[in-house]
């Protein structure tokens, strides 16, 4: 388990080596890494304005501004991640929910918006929208993701948040079951063609 703070970034902290004995970042980066996430409630860590992340750690303790901002900042460093030269494939799947939710300001929201159109032509991120057209799907009983490394001695690994702590699998049975749950989102999600078109149609009605 792992505390609270940490779970909010839907990348397990010991990928970055924040804790004590975890992988260093060197280790779990180098190669062919693929983090693919699915999101219910609010946008990815990873693709997360500054603005937006600190709106949500407002919103989501009673921290003071010198702990939002230090916690706001360990953010911007974990996204580091994706402009590294190697950088890692993250495959993000992300409900409409997610990405019409208040969060802020409605100058925090459409910079996030405009900032996910950027991001959605990064090379080495994927991104999709689940739609309300969508209808029920396998995962709404919350988000998860799963973490796939090029080493052969690290296996396939799902993390999936909860409310004052993180869960960690890695039995192949259990892997394999969100392997496949995370498959069905991708087919009925939005194509990843029809992204930018999804979040200027949303971005305009805000």
């Amino acid at each position: 388990m792992v505390s609270s703070e940490d779970s909010a970034w839907d990348v397990p902290p010991s990928i970055f080596g924040t804790r004590s004995g975890g992988p260093t970042v060197q280790r779990l980066v180098l190669g062919n890494q693929v983090i693919r996430t699915y999101q219910i409630q609010f946008v990815p860590g990873l693709l997360q304005t500054e603005g937006y992340a600190r709106a949500l750690i407002r919103q989501g303790s009673a921290a003071s501004e010198e702990e939002i901002a230090r916690r706001s900042e360990l953010r911007a460093s974990r996204q580091e991640i994706l402009r590294r030269p190697d950088a890692p494939q993250l495959w993000v799947v992300v409900d409409e929910g997610a990405l019409r939710r208040p969060v802020g300001s409605r100058e925090i929201v459409r910079e996030q918006l405009k900032y996910l159109v950027e991001m959605a032509d990064h090379p080495a991120v994927t991104l999709q929208i689940l739609s309300f057209s969508a209808g029920a799907h396998s995962a709404m009983g919350g988000p998860f993701s799963i973490l796939r490394f090029a080493e052969p001695d690290l296996h396939d690994v799902v993390y999936i948040e909860q409310l004052t702590s993180a869960l960690y699998l890695d039995k192949p049975a259990e892997v394999d079951s969100y392997l496949e749950v995370m498959e069905q989102l991708c087919l009925q999600a939005e194509p990843v063609a029809n992204t930018t078109k999804v979040l200027k149609q949303i971005l305009s009605e805000i």
